[in-house]
């Protein structure tokens, strides 16, 4: 189940990329016609207005190649974080599996109920009847000293949250570190 998503542009940074396409395409033309209009009549008003302009569009792809560098460095960030997070509920999650004495069944049913799957389609996944995993499910709440789904969910996130990621990860992240 390990499954990388795959790499797909954040909508804002596709939008900024193709309005940076556009006005890169309209700089070319603006410059294109003005060094006719320059070959053909001379330097005149219009020129100069239209050069004018295409140096405004120049400056608005320059500023828009930086936004979108911008929004492609967050998304690396955020992308990381989440890597961070994930590795980190993977942590707590077998460190509360051993403490709690779950088998390898149990834990695995544990956690495809902690990421939302129905009693029925853990049965499916497992090649089990619906009946044992609920079961195992019975076992992994009454082990971990809880009675509901939500409130397992609940003692991993309250560990997630209360233990703050260490300064190393907040910086490799790009994050400030906290005093």
């Amino acid at each position: 189940m390990n499954r990388r998503p795959p790499r797909v542009l954040e909508p804002r940074a596709g939008a900024v990329a193709g309005v940076v396409a556009l006005q890169a395409l309209a700089v070319t033309f603006f410059m294109l016609d003005a060094a006719a209009d320059v070959a053909a009549d001379g330097l005149s008003l219009h020129v100069a207005v239209e050069t004018v302009a295409a140096l405004g569009l120049l400056a608005g792809v320059v500023l828009g190649l930086l936004q979108l560098r911008g929004l492609l460095a967050a998304g690396r960030r955020k992308t990381a974080a989440l890597a961070i997070a994930a590795g980190a509920l993977s942590e707590v999650f077998e460190a509360r599996a051993r403490e709690w004495g779950l088998t390898p069944a149990e834990a695995d049913v544990a956690i495809f109920a902690l990421k939302g799957c129905e009693v029925a389609e853990i049965a499916e996944l497992r090649n089990a009847a619906p009946g044992t995993v609920r079961a195992q499910l019975t076992r992994v709440y009454q082990k971990a000293g809880v009675n509901s789904r939500g409130a397992l969910a609940s003692l991993f996130l309250d560990e997630l949250i209360i233990a703050p990621a260490p300064a190393a990860a907040r910086r490799r992240i790009g994050l400030a570190a906290e005093n």
